[in-house]
């Protein structure tokens, strides 16, 4: 979905007749984060978001997955499988699956740790611990109550915060910031820009900076397109690294890649004498015989100081 324009303005007549409604929403979604998960002998971290749409929550998964990796822990990720069909739980194969069975995160996850696709979240971290799993990585699920957290991180796009700071469908948020927050260990804003938040819980930030692979992008004649929350960061990334951007196109998060629309694309990039290129997230949603004709730019998060999560990392013994 593409999110509402008023979702990013000061609250107006639509969010004022939207409000029951919000009401509503906040009272089901408090009701559900008060029942008690299970735990399945390995800490869970999740890795969440208070509102509707991409923050970055992936990215994250990813560099907590590579600073376990380096500190000797073996974690799996579990991911709901958004946008995908199975069920679950079932672990990701590459070779195997596509997007349209697991989604698009889950795909790209499982080229970095195993990753499991579960509905039931808590069958799918049993699976992993009896896999091996000495932690579990929560992609989203923060407003999930099955499995009991040991560890909450919420990621906050720094470019748009809560938006108007209103519940859906008022605004973008699953639930009020402050009770969210309350249920947080840290906040990880991504990116530029200033969000205001309260001093608990501590705050990490950090950037999403593009993978050095030796690929020189200046000056190479670029056509984007990108379904993720906010297809702009990629465009911007684009024109960072110099690369001649002569077309974009935004799709809307997790958008399905039909024939007709790669055909359009195509016809697009050709017009305009320019190479396609999109995300690694779109990426894993091209059919394999289109896979090397469109470039990507993996992009990873540096945050500014992993001394807080660590120590936490430290508590959980990992």
């Amino acid at each position: 979905m593409r999110p509402p324009a008023f979702w990013s303005r000061k609250p107006g007549l639509v969010t004022a007749l939207l409000s029951p409604l919000a009401a509503l929403y906040a009272r089901a979604t408090a009701r559900r984060v008060a029942q008690a998960g299970v735990r399945v002998g390995v800490p869970v971290i999740c890795v969440g978001n208070l509102t509707a749409g991409g923050t970055g929550k992936t990215p994250t998964v990813i560099a907590l997955a590579e600073r376990l990796r380096d500190r000797g822990i073996a974690a799996h990720v579990v991911s709901r499988g958004y946008g995908g069909t199975l069920e679950g739980p079932v672990r990701v194969d590459p070779t195997a699956h596509d997007a349209g069975q697991t989604g698009d995160e889950p795909l790209l996850l499982a080229a970095f740790a195993p990753t499991w696709v579960a509905r039931d979240r808590a069958a799918g971290a049993r699976v992993a611990v009896a896999a091996g799993a000495q932690a579990v990585l929560m992609d989203d699920g923060f407003q999930n109550p099955s499995l009991e957290k040991d560890l909450s991180i919420v990621v906050v796009d720094a470019g748009v915060g809560f938006g108007n700071g209103r519940v859906l469908p008022a605004g973008p948020l699953r639930e009020p910031v402050a009770a969210g927050l309350a249920r947080a260990d840290f906040t990880l804003t991504v990116g530029d820009g200033h969000v205001d938040l309260p001093e608990t819980p501590p705050r990490l930030s950090g950037k999403l900076e593009p993978l050095r692979t030796g690929m020189d992008w200046a000056g190479l004649p670029v056509f984007a397109f990108a379904g993720i929350g906010r297809p702009e960061k990629f465009f911007d990334t684009l024109r960072s690294l110099r690369a001649d951007l002569r077309g974009t196109e935004a799709l809307a998060d997790h958008q399905p890649l039909t024939p007709a629309l790669l055909r359009r694309l195509g016809e697009r990039a050709a017009k305009l004498s320019a190479q396609p290129v999109t995300t690694e997230k779109d990426a894993v949603r091209l059919p394999p015989a289109l896979r090397g004709q469109v470039m990507t730019v993996p992009v990873r998060l540096r945050l500014d100081d992993w001394s807080p999560l660590d120590a936490a990392l430290d508590r959980l013994g990992l």
